[in-house]
């Protein structure tokens, strides 16, 4: 097996990687074992220290690392620019927080001194996608070395020069062999790693099927693990939402990443006496979306990650369509290289049709309308995911009514559904359990150790 890049714009190679033999396995895992030793007994000052170095040797490298992105899997470069930035970012802040984090705090008991330590677990395995290449990748590890563990990283098969970059990222930053390494590992040998004992924990973000393999695997060794999984997210347009602010809003919800990110919004509930405003001003915004070269700046929307990801949504959309579905806009393939498919707006999607029972991984919306909130909310949650869910409303007591009753990791009101390292990210029901970023994200790796002095 091969780790393969292949440029979505044009269909071109970019570059090929061997998978990991046994033998390199076996020593990549020796390497984290003798590092986390070494490196638990690294001060949190000495591991901020490089953190903040690693940020800053980033930050000097956006343009490059950018390009680097666009060319394995097609996000536009001003995208592909934001997100190296959001990376730095999160890095500055858990070298500015994580002692605040993981501080010992003390419980008063019957004891003399009592309290909660938080102590790293180990060697902790990342299976990450390949949609947000370097932040998924970064949100792992920042709050897990920091921590005190060491990080093992095995990334999607399509982006290898991503996974690469950001291993000699944190050598070149001063940290110890080890620390954090990259593992062109094949599906095969993944229950074999999760196994082993220099693993003590395993965290993914993917695709719900992946995630039940994955978290069977770390049941059955008695692992901790967090899974950040897919998502439906509902995006909810009450009576009194300003229009001029929620509809060019709703297009960046649903085209963002060229549409394919798990907390992209997919279905767009609408209450029926805003119905037809929102249907024409929407349609046409999503009409007027550029789609085209990811390094253009015009570019909204570049091409979706392969061939297979491209004729997966077509075949979601051509589904919905045969079964009494509209489109008022897009709906097919883009002709010529590359693997585009343009801002698609569904209507009238039965409920039995794979637009309207699958999530849809790719600038397409499908659209719902609802007689009022109630039954707004109501949709919403029928569905097997949770990850996040938006309102738009300028009531009070409209954003209060739905941020209660959504059930979702996250409810925001009024602004696009977006990850942030002050905030704990992650989902309910088939999205996944565990939480990253914020205390909650740097604490899921640790040993909350209670003690107890009489």
């Amino acid at each position: 097996m091969s780790f393969t890049s292949i440029n979505p714009t044009t269909g071109a190679m970019v570059a090929t990687y061997s998978a990991h033999s046994q033998a390199e396995i076996e020593e990549i895992l020796a390497h984290s074992a003798t590092a986390f030793a070494e490196w638990r007994r690294t001060s949190v000052a000495d591991r901020a220290l490089l953190m903040t170095r690693a940020a800053e040797i980033l930050e000097s490298e956006v343009p490059v690392v950018a390009e680097l992105m666009t060319s394995e899997m097609g996000k536009t470069f001003a995208a592909a620019k934001g997100e190296v930035g959001k990376c730095a970012m999160t890095m500055r802040y858990y070298a500015e927080h994580a002692a605040r984090f993981l501080a010992t705090e003390n419980v008063s008991t019957t004891a003399s001194d009592s309290g909660i330590r938080y102590e790293p677990l180990g060697g902790v395995l990342a299976i990450m996608p390949w949609n947000f290449p370097l932040w998924q990748a970064v949100r792992f590890a920042a709050p897990t070395l920091m921590a005190g563990n060491v990080g093992l990283l095995k990334h999607a098969e399509n982006v290898p020069g991503v996974a690469l970059y950001l291993e000699g990222l944190f050598r070149r930053s001063g940290f110890p062999r080890g620390v954090f390494s990259n593992l062109f590992l094949e599906i095969k040998d993944v229950e074999s790693v999760i196994a082993d004992s220099r693993v003590a924990a395993v965290t993914l973000t993917g695709s719900e099927r992946a995630g039940r393999s994955v978290a069977a695997l770390a049941g059955r060794a008695l692992k901790k693990s967090v899974m950040e999984l897919g998502g439906s997210d509902a995006f909810i347009v009450a009576g009194s939402a300003d229009m001029e602010h929620t509809v060019p809003l709703a297009v960046t919800a649903r085209v963002q990443n060229n549409g394919q990110s798990c907390i992209a919004s997919k279905r767009f509930i609408v209450v029926r006496e805003r119905a037809d405003e929102f249907l024409e001003k929407f349609t046409a915004a999503m009409s007027a979306v550029v789609v085209g070269d990811p390094l253009s700046p015009a570019t909204v929307v570049g091409p979706l990650v392969s061939a297979a990801q491209r004729d997966l949504l077509h075949a979601q959309v051509s589904d919905a369509l045969a079964k009494g579905a509209r489109a008022l806009c897009g709906g097919a393939p883009l002709d010529g290289p590359g693997f585009f498919y343009p801002p698609t707006v569904l209507v009238d999607v039965p409920a039995d049709s794979r637009a309207g029972s699958e999530e849809l991984f790719g600038p397409v919306a499908v659209i719902h309308v609802v007689e009022d909130l109630a039954e707004a909310v109501v949709l919403a949650n029928d569905t097997p995911w949770g990850l996040g869910a938006s309102i738009w409303a300028t009531d009070s007591a409209e954003v209060d009514y739905a941020v209660g009753a959504l059930e979702a990791g996250m409810v925001f009101a009024n602004a696009v559904v977006a990850s942030t390292p002050e905030l704990p990210f992650g989902g309910v029901k088939n999205s996944g359990y565990g939480r990253e970023l914020a205390a909650q994200g740097i604490h899921e790796f640790t040993n909350a150790k209670t003690f107890f002095i009489a």
